[in-house]
């Protein structure tokens, strides 16, 4: 990409992370709230880094109050981390499905993310990383998200999917 910005001081450009994903340790706090209940917060989560997207966070299902997860029927196939399982977020009187995914037997190579739970931002009330709030990222396809330090353009929105 031609036009992609340069990072400043503590940032990281998306157009720097590698395919396939590079999965890291993350000992930021992670926290996930919906629906004034927060439903997740760790500090013991993976980040997986993938070449045009911002960071996915993979949550360990011990820090995760998975009563409020119900796993769904719909799976879907990453060429790269093997078979997503989804999950219907509900908190009180308010669901939202498709919320949350992860990947039960995921391949060797992204074991360490085994039955860890991913959210999208665009469907939760709020998603931080350490003290910032995440944005989504645009569309649903991916599921990152962006702060300050993570420098784009970024794949998801209209007219990106070739990219």
């Amino acid at each position: 990409m031609s036009d992609r910005p340069e990072p400043g001081p503590n940032q990281e450009s998306v157009w720097d992370y590698p395919r396939p994903p590079a999965l890291e340790p993350c000992h930021q706090r992670i926290r996930v709230r919906f629906h004034e209940t927060t439903i997740a917060d760790t500090t013991d989560a993976y980040r997986v880094l993938e070449t045009s997207h911002p960071p996915v966070y993979y949550l360990p299902p011990a820090d995760v109050a998975m009563e409020h997860l119900e796993r769904e029927d719909r799976t879907t196939m990453c060429e790269f981390k093997g078979r997503a399982v989804y999950f219907t977020v509900t908190v009180g009187d308010r669901s939202v499905s498709h919320a949350a995914w992860g990947y039960p037997s995921p391949v060797a190579r992204y074991q360490a993310l085994k039955d860890h739970i991913a959210f999208y931002a665009s469907k939760m009330d709020a998603c931080y990383v350490g003290d910032e709030e995440a944005h989504a990222q645009d569309g649903d396809f991916y599921g990152g998200w962006i702060t300050d330090d993570i420098v784009g353009p970024f794949k998801g929105g209209p007219g990106t999917m070739g990219w």
